[in-house]
């Protein structure tokens, strides 16, 4: 039995943590405060028992008070993690608790005691719930200075440039972690919250709460959503971004859902609230010289139907750019892209935030394809075209765009946009789920080099940035979760237990995950850990996940203390790569000479809306779509010391175009359902039919041999009409559906009951 926490880390002195809200806003319940005065968190004393138990008059003159309080706390409510409107009158500054030692920022930091400002190895930190140890053994050095908040003057470590000096693409390397989990839960790397339902399934035994959609539904219903915030406020702290500095690291990819922003009608995830955390994010890595890539992790209608998209559904459930709905779905993408680059871009935050994946594994596929490689590529563009319309073309202006490859050959997007302002590709190569891998580990341990590291430098050498957004250890699919909540394994090794069960691994065993790793570092080059750390399972207080967790690998020795060791790990098994990398980027690449140059024969493939999604849905003309006249919105900016600017929240004020809204009297199809209705025969909105929509439940079945296997199923209505069809263009699915509400009224999918 061994802890998780390890001599490489430095620990808090106390373990006490602020109380989250026990009842998160929804939407209807917010405030929206234009005047950036109003941004800093609210607080009361609590009434004194004994006083208003004293005699009547004093408890009514508490209870008075207590009335009191909550109007007051009604009407400047936090909004540092709410959606608030924008007021181009704001100046951006606010009041705070940055410069007094007892209260944080809006980003999270305390002041020092005696005016402390930075610190090294051995320095002993004070955070909002304690106090640790700075431990950096790599010549690290944090720093906050609540009179200069915006100094960027931190290093993760001596090899790592300050986030005040330019990163150098080709030069310096991303060695960085995923926070997963975190703001997007997964059931494999939180699965205590998941474990607490596990009692709950189908009659088929299929398991009810398997995704974020469905979680949040019951924790609503049985009071229990306040969880959820204290899982965000616990999760991740202060300390583990020390903490990943302190392990040689320097980046670390933030996956953040686009509820965040806002949620439309009965999507049921806590609008808003990830954002206060996402600021805290942004504090933690500026004080501790750590660099971020921001991915929005989720998009309406989930763009790949698997758990992390929020919802999971199968390939059936992918309604982004798939699907009647799939146009509409794309375009409120395209708004929340807009909003979170106007906020990143602003100067205070664009050091820290020069990064940006817009979509998280979009269901491309090799094969068959479940989304069409050229929708998703006229969507990638029209998104390139929003983000530089607000950042301008040229280095530092605005985050780089990194796109996913959607799990095709990452060398058949090498030619993809040539000429573009600051684009990167997004890989996520992964052993585990290649299917039943049952080689020996000694068999895994030069394939990352040769299967990756001729390619990495071939992309590098002709499209330019490629990062490795997500990697791991592992060699197969054991583990807690890994699957999904009750989903089989593939693996064919024998017993899981043996991989699950890290304490029971002996030195070779580690030793071989060792090199696997650093194989894997160095063919990849610029990569993304997944992820920092795995939360320990319910039912025994361990980590069941082992080969996803970086903090966990480290401690234990099957990862390397400090990630430099990586070089030349290709070459040392005979496995050096074939095709060398150039050495530098071409100035286009990175906002130099040529950005922003595309030829038009780059780009005369693309069309946005596109003229088709794919052969189910080969007319995008009929495809409902929303009309850009709505009010735009702006994420709010921290509360930091009085009188320095934190912005507005919105960098470019010549950005008024409108956001996208349902046009005024149609009635929209269910914005989950639409994968399985037939492409319409008359353009959108000519008529008032209200579509019959099928949805796609993801449950457990059994096949002919009797072993489980997941597969998608509709759920039913038997008194559903179905929609109208033309053979010429589509077929009719003959299974009876639901009908629903349309979302002109905003609401949308309710899945299993």
């Amino acid at each position: 039995m061994s802890s998780e926490k390890g001599p490489v880390f430095g620990s808090l002195s106390s373990s006490a943590h602020p109380t989250p809200l026990d009842n998160s806003p929804t939407a209807s319940d917010r405030q929206l405060y234009p005047n950036s005065a109003e941004k800093g968190p609210a607080s009361a004393s609590a009434a004194n028992p004994k006083a208003a138990r004293s005699s009547n008059w004093k408890k009514y003159a508490v209870i008075g008070v207590i009335a009191l309080v909550i109007v007051v706390l009604a009407v400047v409510l936090p909004v540092y993690f709410l959606v608030i409107k924008k007021n181009s009158s704001s100046s951006g500054t606010s009041s705070g608790g940055g410069g007094g030692g007892s209260g944080s920022d809006g980003e999270g930091v305390v002041s020092q005691p005696n005016g402390v400002t930075s610190g090294t190895d051995g320095s002993v930190v004070f955070t909002e719930t304690g106090n640790f140890t700075y431990v950096n053994k790599f010549g690290g050095r944090w720093s906050y200075d609540p009179a200069n908040p915006y100094a960027n003057d931190a290093k993760a470590q001596s090899y790592t440039p300050a986030l005040n000096e330019p990163w150098k693409w080709g030069q310096d390397i991303v060695r960085g972690v995923n926070l997963g989990g975190w703001l997007v839960t997964e059931p494999f790397i939180v699965p205590a919250l998941y474990q607490k339902y596990s009692g709950m399934t189908y009659e088929n035994g299929s398991f009810k709460i398997i995704d974020e959609w469905h979680l949040v539904e019951q924790m609503k219903a049985d009071g229990s959503i306040g969880d959820l915030e204290r899982h965000y406020d616990t999760f991740y702290t202060e300390e583990d971004f020390a903490q990943i500095a302190g392990a040689g690291l320097n980046w670390v990819r933030l996956p953040i859902p686009f509820w965040a922003i806002e949620t439309v009608g009965n999507e049921p995830y806590l609008q808003g609230v990830q954002w206060k955390y996402v600021l805290k994010a942004i504090g933690w890595a500026r004080k501790y010289g750590i660099r971020i890539n921001l991915d929005l992790h989720t998009h309406p209608g989930s763009q790949n139907g698997w758990n992390h998209s929020g919802l999971s559904g199968g390939a059936l459930g992918v309604n982004w750019l798939n699907g009647v709905m799939g146009i509409a779905n794309a375009q409120r993408s395209l708004d929340y892209i807009r909003i979170i680059t106007e906020f990143i871009s602003q100067p205070e935050y664009q050091p820290i935030v020069p990064f940006f994946g817009i979509v998280n594994e979009p269901r491309i596929m090799e094969g068959t394809h479940v989304l069409d490689p050229q929708a998703v590529q006229n969507f990638y563009y029209e998104a390139y075209n929003v983000v530089r319309n607000v950042t301008g073309i040229g280095e530092g202006k605005g985050p780089m765009i990194s796109f996913h490859d959607g799990f095709l050959d990452f060398t058949t997007w090498n030619t993809f946009m040539n000429g573009a302002n600051r684009i990167a590709l997004d890989t996520h190569p992964y052993f585990a789920f290649d299917g039943a891998n049952t080689a020996p580990l000694a068999e895994y341990l030069p394939r990352p080099c040769s299967r990756w590291g001729a390619n990495i430098n071939t992309t590098q050498n002709t499209f330019g940035v490629i990062t490795a957004g997500e990697w791991s250890v592992a060699v197969n699919d054991c583990g807690l979760f890994v699957t999904g909540v009750g989903a089989p394994v593939a693996y064919a090794g024998g017993d899981c237990t043996q991989w699950t069960h890290y304490e029971n691994w002996d030195q070779a065993t580690k030793d071989g995950l060792k090199t696997f790793a650093l194989a894997t570092m160095d063919a990849l080059q610029n990569w993304f850990f997944w992820a920092w750390k795995i939360a320990p399972s319910a039912e025994d207080n361990m980590v069941r996940a082992p080969f996803w967790s970086y903090k966990l690998g480290v401690e234990q020795g099957w990862l390397p203390t400090d990630p430099r060791e990586a070089a030349g790990a290709c070459a040392a098994l005979g496995q050096a790569p074939s095709v060398p990398f150039a050495g530098t980027m071409q100035p286009w690449q990175t906002g130099g000479v040529g950005a922003g140059t595309m030829l038009p024969a780059a780009t005369a493939t693309f069309a946005w809306p596109p003229t088709s999604l794919n052969s189910n849905f080969p007319v995008g003309q009929y495809l409902p779509t929303y009309t850009a006249t709505g009010t735009h919105t702006t994420l709010a900016v921290p509360s930091v010391t009085a009188g320095v600017d934190a912005g507005d929240g919105w960098f470019n004020d010549q950005d008024q175009a409108p956001m996208f809204v349902p046009v005024n009297g149609c009635t929209y199809p269910d914005a989950y359902g639409g994968a399985l209705l037939p492409q319409p025969v008359v353009p959108f909105c000519s008529n008032t039919e209200v579509f019959a929509v099928p949805t796609p439940v993801a449950v457990l079945t059994t096949d002919a041999n009797g072993l489980p296997v997941e597969t998608t199923v509709l759920e039913t209505d038997p008194n559903a009409v179905p929609a109208p069809t033309d053979p010429a263009l589509a077929t009719s699915t003959s299974a009876p559906v639901r009908r629903f509400a349309p979302r002109a009224g905003l609401p949308v999918a309710t899945m299993m009951a």
